[in-house]
């Protein structure tokens, strides 16, 4: 992989994803021979944070000035959605001619539309990655590692300018880049993501009562109740619409499995299971269903 025009990189947020991308990109361009300058900022870290991350955690230099900081080649937003599209207005007054400017939230759709009436090069990433542990001290280069990164480039991926750099040393990280128009991936995440999330989260609540005699397997499907309001209070303002729209057919699905329950259409009910099981042994054995 031969990178041409990179030379430095700079993260506007250092929690657990902006950090394991900046530790995984340090490692890709090691690999690659390239010498590339990552510099970042963070409002919550204080000097002990600074100390660590610039002397052990592998970024070069912590730059709380914006006309600094956004002086590269470039710019990722790590904070959550509405923050980074706040940002955009700064990144726009800083931002060198020809800079690239990327994201990680997940929405992709209006922070796309905000940069695009503010003329940024941009391109907005997700990456399908984390733990339940948060901040830069869970960080790991590893952390991307064989995971899909949804790239907002349209239908295909990058393949000129500082975007095609970027994405190639990502893919040199070991991530799985796949390109997806904001829209569709907004769409296709309240499905996947941005529901599972608000079930997991009204089925505890709904459970209350009963929660002191659960076992296991509750455990399971609450898992995804201990997640932060903060993040998902951006990520539903973001998608509202999609959102709203899965969680209507999704009640819909529920009226008719209550009704087949009621009217003991068991049939019906195996073909659920039995559908459900397919899609999940092929998931296990890392296909698609």
């Amino acid at each position: 992989m031969q990178l041409t025009h990179i030379r430095r990189i700079s993260f506007a947020g250092l929690g657990l994803i902006g950090t394991s991308i900046m530790q995984a990109l340090r490692k890709a361009a090691a690999e690659s021979g390239k010498a590339i300058e990552l510099v970042g900022w963070d409002p919550c870290f204080d000097e002990g944070d600074i100390a660590l991350i610039t002397g052990q955690l592998g970024l070069d230099r912590f730059e709380p000035e914006p006309a600094k900081l956004y002086d590269a080649d470039v710019i990722v937003l790590c904070a959550p959605v509405k923050a980074n599209i706040a940002m955009l207005e700064t990144v726009r007054l800083h931002a060198p001619a020809g800079t690239l400017v990327t994201d990680v939230s997940s929405t992709k759709q209006l922070i796309a539309e905000r940069a695009a009436e503010l003329g940024l090069d941009f391109i907005g990433m997700h990456p399908i990655a984390g733990r339940e542990q948060q901040g830069y001290l869970a960080a790991s280069p590893e952390l991307l590692a064989g995971r899909l990164l949804i790239v907002c480039s349209g239908d295909s991926l990058p393949e000129t300018g500082h975007a095609a750099e970027f994405i190639g040393l990502l893919n040199a990280a070991g991530c799985i880049p796949a390109a997806m128009r904001p829209d569709k991936h907004d769409r296709a995440y309240a499905n996947i993501s941005h529901l599972p999330q608000l079930i997991s989260t009204l089925l505890t609540t709904h459970c209350r009562e009963n929660i002191s005699r659960s076992g296991p397997g509750f455990s399971s499907v609450s898992r995804l109740a201990g997640s932060a309001w903060p993040i998902w209070r951006d990520i539903i303002e973001t998608n509202a619409a999609n959102i709203a729209d899965e969680l209507d057919a999704f009640s819909a699905i529920l009226a008719r499995a209550a009704a087949d329950v009621r009217e003991l259409q068991l049939d019906a009910i195996a073909g659920s299971f039995g559908e459900a099981n397919r899609i999940y042994q092929s998931l296990q054995q890392g296909g698609r269903p």
